[in-house]
């Protein structure tokens, strides 16, 4: 099975105009998007489109119009035939993120690495997500002498009230394996404003793994969105600028399921 789970690290480093600085842990799923369903007859508490401890829903991911239904791969697949990827048709898809927790997910980022049937990468998609429920994915390739997938792409997403509009994305992605290394750093022209890291160690997905996770991880997607307010309020307290939302609803392209505060705006 190539589906796994990821133990992770995850370090956030604000570098201007003040210092902040925290990291904690969690736990990833990795699905083989060809996988899900064995995944869901195997494991008691996991299902699909359904309700359970742990579930996957294709519609807390990327969709498109005509395609809600055919499921996260077919979307995926869509979505970068209209970025120039013909993706094989045997080729496999594995997606890093967050499951769904006695209801309630919460993505900050999720990634989906693209490869052909005999695992050669083509390209890796980053799904960001924000609180207002909008996604936003990002194409980044792997280029002639890069270890790792890498793109250093226009923003164009409201991501933190803390974080301006006009700043980019570096994406830094290694093809995962028994260890998963993910880097993401915000900059603003040559000044770099916040580094992210994602890290962590490969175990099976099976039913005693994800168990000792949720003794180990509870209610993990609400300490992930607790956290995000917890260190935003630490943010305000060092009066760190604050942007609104509707501020600049012309730089917010290329969003799905877009907030009401954008929709007068081409997205």
């Amino acid at each position: 099975m190539r589906s796994g789970l990821y133990e992770c690290r995850v370090m956030h480093h604000r570098v201007t105009p003040r210092a902040h600085r925290f990291w904690y842990r969690i736990f990833l799923c990795a699905f083989d998007l060809d996988e899900i369903d064995q995944l869901a007859a195997q494991i008691p508490f996991f299902s699909r489109n359904g309700r359970n401890l742990y579930a996957f829903r294709d519609r807390d991911h990327l969709t498109l119009p005509g395609l809600e239904r055919e499921g996260v791969k077919a979307n995926v697949v869509a979505w970068l035939a209209t970025q120039g990827v013909n993706f094989p048709d045997d080729g496999r898809i594995v997606l890093v993120t967050l499951p769904r927790i006695l209801g309630y997910v919460f993505n900050p980022v999720s990634f989906y690495f693209c490869s052909s049937r005999e695992g050669t990468p083509l390209c890796a998609i980053a799904e960001v997500g924000n609180t207002f429920g909008e996604l936003k994915p990002y194409l980044v390739r792997k280029h002639s002498g890069e270890a790792a997938f890498r793109e250093r792409l226009p923003k164009h997403f409201y991501v933190s009230p803390f974080l301006e509009l006009g700043l980019s994305f570096d994406f830094r992605l290694s093809v995962p394996g028994t260890r998963l290394a993910i880097r993401i750093d915000d900059w603003d022209g040559d000044t770099r404003v916040l580094r992210t890291s994602l890290t962590g160690r490969r175990s099976g997905f099976s039913t005693a793994r994800l168990a000792w996770f949720t003794v180990k991880y509870p209610f993990l997607t609400l300490r992930v969105i607790a956290l995000i307010h917890l260190h935003a309020a630490a943010l305000w307290i060092k009066r760190i600028p604050w942007y609104r939302k509707a501020q600049r609803a012309d730089l917010q392209r290329d969003v799905y399921r877009p907030h009401t505060s954008i929709r007068k705006h081409p997205v």
